[in-house]
């Protein structure tokens, strides 16, 4: 058993002046019952709690940590650029040189904005395509997160063509009557929309691949199909990257699938751990933007020169592409493992995998929305969770949420994830 001592200590006091004790939902554990730890330091594939407890994580501080924690080639950026100045508000040459990797790297970008956070990212993409476009409606797909934008957290109604209603407290309705949410892979529904909707629609948001609804994947050619039909009704496609930009290519998957959006949002490895956002795509598009067109949007910390080496350094270190390849032999040995763990122990399992990112259902059923993600057992998915923490195995504490292995994970790491994963399956 655990010693959880001083984070239980760290958070009874938390809860006194953080609501919920944590500043992100998600960290609270309230999905899978139980108390959060606290991190006291991390290196590599491992993070050890205020306890000294040690385990190896598949969080990866949500996704940034492709090369690990505290990659040393990513902390000595840092503190290079921190030796000239945290934050400037005036351009620095970082922001020059991040802007020539992303374009370089992703096919569908000529331009880019850096700006803060993946919601902001978002949020401003659509502003834009709304500006560019001159018209006021989105789609969206339920299940995919946008982050926390008031015009972004709709889930579906009554139906796919109905407005949507507000997923959260304090998001009046009036925000959210021009956003409308249709079921991901439903070509009809799709098309039903923009023909409810004629010469209204400013454009389609989604995650190519939606990894914070469980991880699953776009039918065949279901990203074309969303290519053509924005094309056909002069809307934008707006691809959110912040979690698979980076990470399941160097070009994301836009470059896997071959199919190129009008605009693209990134965050997470392109700050290297550090808060950072940014969203581009055709110049003409991005142009249309303050201080060149008449779509406003700012930011004080945008391009700081800290986040921007970081994430430098990040990117510069996946380009010669042997990064890619290790995850994917990784990813693989996971896979294979937890798979036969599961067979083993008669346990029923849907395995979803791209590249390094993962997540486990517990159903016998395929999963292609958000809708059958919700049938798999949540509580053998709590269960497993705690088994496996106490084992020293720290998996996201939800089943909505996605795993992430770092070219910093090794295969003896894999193999005590597989060993422990045999061992908690046979408990449920």
């Amino acid at each position: 058993m655990l010693t959880r001592t001083k984070s239980e200590e760290l958070f009874q006091a938390a809860l006194k002046h953080i609501p919920g004790g944590v500043n992100s939902p998600v960290r609270a554990f309230r999905s899978v019952g139980g108390n959060p730890f606290f991190v006291d330091r991390a290196s590599g594939s491992r993070v050890t709690d205020v306890d000294g407890n040690e385990f190896i994580d598949y969080v990866g501080t949500w996704g940034p940590a492709i090369h690990g924690h505290a990659a040393p080639h990513i902390i000595n950026a840092i503190k290079d650029a921190a030796d000239r100045g945290t934050s400037f508000g005036i351009p620095n040459p970082y922001e020059v040189q991040m802007a020539d990797l992303v374009v370089s790297s992703v096919q569908s970008v000529e331009k880019i904005r850096m700006c803060n956070s993946g919601t902001e990212a978002t949020m401003s993409a659509i502003r834009l395509a709304r500006g560019f476009t001159e018209r006021d409606k989105i789609i969206k797909f339920d299940g995919c997160y946008h982050g926390h934008a008031d015009s972004l957290l709709v889930k579906a109604g009554s139906g796919a063509l109905t407005f949507g209603s507000p997923d959260s407290a304090g998001v009046p309705a009036a925000f959210t009557q021009h956003t409308v949410v249709v079921p991901f892979n439903d070509r009809a529904a799709i098309q039903a929309a923009f023909e409810a909707n004629p010469d209204q629609i400013a454009g389609i948001i989604l995650e190519p691949i939606p990894a914070n609804a469980g991880l699953y994947f776009p039918e065949d050619d279901f990203l074309q199909f969303l290519r053509e039909i924005t094309a056909a009704n002069g809307a934008l496609l707006i691809f959110d990257e912040v979690m698979t930009g980076f990470r399941v290519a160097l070009g994301g998957v836009q470059e896997r699938y071959d199919v190129k959006p009008d605009l693209s949002c990134f965050g997470k490895i392109i700050g290297g751990g550090l808060p950072v956002g940014a969203f581009g795509g055709r110049a003409e598009i991005m142009d249309c933007l303050a201080p060149l067109g008449a779509v406003y949007q700012a930011g004080t910390l945008s391009g700081n020169p800290l986040a921007m080496a970081a994430g430098i350094a990040a990117i510069e270190g996946l380009k010669d592409g042997n990064g890619y390849k290790k995850l994917e032999a990784l990813g693989q040995r996971l896979e294979d493992g937890v798979m036969q763990a599961a067979a083993d122990a008669d346990i029923p399992l849907v395995f979803h995998r791209i590249g390094s990112m993962f997540c486990a259902f517990f159903t016998t059923e395929s999963i292609s929305n958000v809708a059958d993600v919700m049938k798999g057992d949540a509580d053998r998915f709590s269960k497993f969770f705690h088994g496996m923490l106490e084992r020293g195995v720290y998996l996201a504490p939800s089943r909505f949420e996605t795993g992430f292995i770092s070219t910093a994970h090794t295969e003896e790491d894999i193999d005590k994830t597989v060993a422990a994963a045999a061992e908690v399956m046979k408990t449920l």
